[in-house]
């Protein structure tokens, strides 16, 4: 029901309707006769190349009225940025009007009812910094300069995953401006039909200017494992994490990463490029008990750097922060579910890990099930929860010249993972959105069609597309 192309240049808009607009609008509108405006477009994807007619910097829920509506009444392709951390570049588009929630970023506790009331262009260190001065914490990812809004209406995969699920989990509620420049709230009493769609259906639905979070005491500090383990023994050490994880409480959340000890000075350079197995694991408890329970994770052999330790959780937030900095990798990636890790399945992903191409690329696989799995299928939109694992190839590189052929390592890699997989992915790690129709249908599975019919009711003419889309009816 694509009634309107959206395919207008922004540039091109008549110049008084273009005053009025930024008469109206509170924050800052950049155009490319704006010096500000190449800083403004840089994602953190160094790929991601897109030049908009406009970026409209919004400071509230008034300028994100202002700009729907200025984009569907000039035909506008529309592109919602939070913290533009997406790897597939969605926060950008060419030509049409980037609405940018990244001033937007205030975060407000309530100690007393463990929730906050978090803006839509709030960062993951936003939340930590605040949440952490009373005690708590709000499950969000493990990158902290990952943006709030675009990780979690994707799902959410955070340390504290296996305790208390996934960010969409723990949503208590939501304020939204709809393709129609509508402002409504949706929870479990209100407009329940979005709110059930935002738990894991992207940004098909509009833009969520604020949610609502549940909190939980844990910190200041807990116990994190991160040790390098000499790739030598990357098959002992995946073999051993694969049996290991059957019997884990859910107060350990882990992860076995395929990585190369990055060139940073945090490591020493005779190390550089050496490639590792690593396992990290946080334990969702007091710190204390957490050393105790997490020792087997550095016992599997002789690690080649043990870097674990008690630490600030704001600090285990951070910690790879500085190997993903803002526009300095070139990045695709693709990321399958799949309910077990067979020794054949194994074998092809070290393998493919000696075969990486590029020292910056990593092969990481999360540990599921704990509280993600025991939420119901249809109790939110993200489909089904039944898998052990999410394998995630994350191929990162510097030189440009090699973007094709990193680009074809990562897809033939993941035509061989398909195979062992029911097809479902994680959209927030999947850079190309080409055949979302089917990926949708795969990744959503006995909740697509309720998606349809929701996108339907709210966004007929599919105003919100540059995302993981859901075509409405039509």
């Amino acid at each position: 029901m694509e009634t309107n192309p959206l395919t207008a240049n922004a540039k091109e808009v008549d110049s008084t309707i273009l005053e009025e607009f930024r008469v109206g609008f509170a924050g800052s509108i950049f155009s490319s006769d704006d010096t500000e405006y190449e800083s403004e477009r840089q994602l953190w994807n160094k790929m991601i190349d897109k030049h908009p007619g406009l970026i409209a910097q919004c400071t509230g829920v008034h300028d994100v009225i202002q700009a729907v509506n200025f984009a569907r009444k000039n035909g506008l392709l529309v592109a919602v940025r939070g913290g533009g951390h997406n790897v597939a570049g969605n926060a950008m588009n060419d030509g049409g009007l980037v609405i940018d929630l990244s001033h937007m970023r205030t975060v407000l506790v309530d100690p007393k009812n463990k929730t906050a009331v978090i803006e839509g262009g709030a960062t993951w260190a936003d939340v930590d910094r605040e949440t952490q001065a009373f005690g708590l914490v709000c499950p969000g990812g493990v990158v902290s300069e990952t943006g709030v809004g675009g990780l979690t209406l994707g799902g959410g995969l955070s340390w504290l995953r296996r305790k208390v699920g996934m960010s969409i989990d723990n949503i208590v509620g939501a304020n939204m401006v709809l393709a129609d420049g509508k402002y409504i709230h949706v929870s479990e009493s209100e407009n329940q039909d979005l709110f059930w769609a935002i738990k894991g259906g992207g940004g098909n639905f509009g833009i969520v200017t604020s949610f609502e979070f549940k909190l939980y005491d844990l910190g200041p500090e807990v116990m994190f494992v991160s040790c390098m383990y000499p790739r030598d023994v990357g098959e002992k050490v995946m073999k051993w994490w694969v049996q290991y994880t059957r019997q884990l409480p859910d107060e350990i959340t882990s992860d076995c990463i395929h990585w190369s000890v990055p060139a940073h000075p945090a490591f020493p350079e005779e190390m550089h490029g050496t490639p590792v197995t690593v396992l990290a694991a946080l334990y969702f408890g007091s710190a204390e008990e957490g050393q105790k329970v997490l020792q087997p994770f550095r016992e599997v052999a002789q690690p080649f750097l043990d870097l674990s330790n008690i630490y600030p959780y704001g600090a285990v937030q951070q910690m790879f922060d500085p190997f993903l900095e803002k526009g300095v990798l070139n990045s695709y990636w693709k990321s399958l579910y799949v309910d077990d890790l067979s020794e054949s399945l194994q074998k092809l992903i070290l393998d493919r890990a000696n075969q990486s191409p590029a020292p910056q690329s990593l092969i990481s696989i999360r540990n599921l099930h704990g509280a993600i799995g025991k939420v119901p299928t249809e109790d939110t939109a993200f489909g089904d929860r039944s898998a052990r694992f999410l394998v995630s190839i994350d191929t990162m590189w510097e030189d440009a010249s090699q973007n094709d052929h990193n680009i074809q390592w990562t897809r033939d890699f993941f035509k061989e993972l398909r195979q062992h997989s029911k097809g479902q992915v994680y959209f927030n790690f999947n850079s190309d959105m080409s055949g979302s129709d089917h990926l949708a249908k795969d990744s959503f599975g006995p909740n697509y069609e309720k998606l349809v019919a929701i996108k339907t009711k709210f966004d007929p003419h599919n105003f919100f597309r540059l995302n993981a889309n859901i075509r409405p009816k039509g």
